[in-house]
């Protein structure tokens, strides 16, 4: 008679932090202040796209800066210019708000210390809060992108896409294409989500950990700008940010990608290791 292997049951830290895991996922995406955030976002390529369809056929037509000139050829492109539009400062700062909350917040309601009591450690608190926060952040690139498609399709139609060599490509290649975009993008803003959970863990203050996540961004982006910090241009967080529009090239340049998508694994080690060495240490009062 055979016997049939025994089925391992979660033990309590794992069912605990899986528990923490899903909690903290509704939390992020539930709360009120995070949905109207995201559909602030959301309403970005839907106004830019009512707006250039309203456009069409005057003077103002195919004007604009970056890629908006050429969302009325091709509704594609409309994901790529709210994306180009957001960047610099609305996607930085609704981030910046869903990070710098992340263990401010919790420390602000009086939560935090009851958190604590949940038989995982805090290390691995610190890293359920990261995947919320990071969740967050993929949630509102999509907004974008996904209601980008839709009023782009809507607005203009979709077709073959127009690189920036002025070579065509399929309409299949073409979503390819924007879509390596949307993930590019979301992949750039983890280390403001790192540089966000370390600031949480300074304060019990939300707002000032929000504040300075944010600072941080909008400062590297004017430092980057600065010809004489050139040098040290490449380690700033938003050097590499606009990179994706390797992607509208017949060949991208792997390399460049590459540079970016290290930097930003640097700053996640960097303040990563931060935010935990300041959390696990911490002496947590409320």
């Amino acid at each position: 008679m055979s016997l049939a292997e025994p089925v391992t049951a979660p033990t309590p830290v794992r069912g605990a932090l899986l528990r923490l895991v899903r909690s903290e996922l509704r939390l992020v995406l539930g709360r009120r202040r995070n949905l109207v955030l995201l559909t602030g976002l959301a309403l970005v390529p839907l106004l830019l796209g009512t707006v250039l369809f309203l456009s069409q056929d005057t003077a103002l037509d195919g004007q604009g800066p970056g890629f908006v000139g050429r969302v009325t050829g091709n509704g594609l492109f409309l994901v790529i210019a709210s994306l180009f539009l957001c960047l610099p400062f609305l996607l930085p700062l609704t981030i910046g708000i869903a990070s710098g909350d992340a263990i401010a917040g919790e420390a602000a309601a009086g939560t935090l210390r009851y958190l604590l009591t949940v038989p995982v450690a805090r290390g691995r608190l610190l890293a359920v809060k990261a995947v919320g926060a990071l969740a967050f952040a993929a949630s509102a690139v999509l907004a974008i992108a996904v209601v980008g498609v839709v009023a782009g399709a809507a607005f203009f139609g979709l077709r073959g896409v127009t690189l920036l060599s002025g070579t065509t490509v399929p309409l299949g290649d073409g979503i390819v294409r924007v879509a390596a975009v949307v993930l590019y993008v979301g992949l750039s803003m983890t280390g403001l989500v790192a540089v966000g959970l370390f600031f949480s863990t300074l304060t019990e203050v939300p707002v000032g950990a929000m504040a300075a996540t944010v600072v941080t961004a909008i400062v590297c982006g004017v430092l980057d700008q600065l010809p004489q910090l050139q040098t040290v241009a490449p380690a700033l967080l938003t050097h590499h940010w606009l990179d994706f529009a390797e992607f509208l090239r017949l060949e991208p340049d792997w390399g460049v990608l590459g540079q970016g998508l290290a930097l930003q694994a640097a700053w996640v080690v960097i303040f990563g290791a931060l935010a935990w060495s300041r959390f696990t240490t911490e002496d947590v009062s409320s």
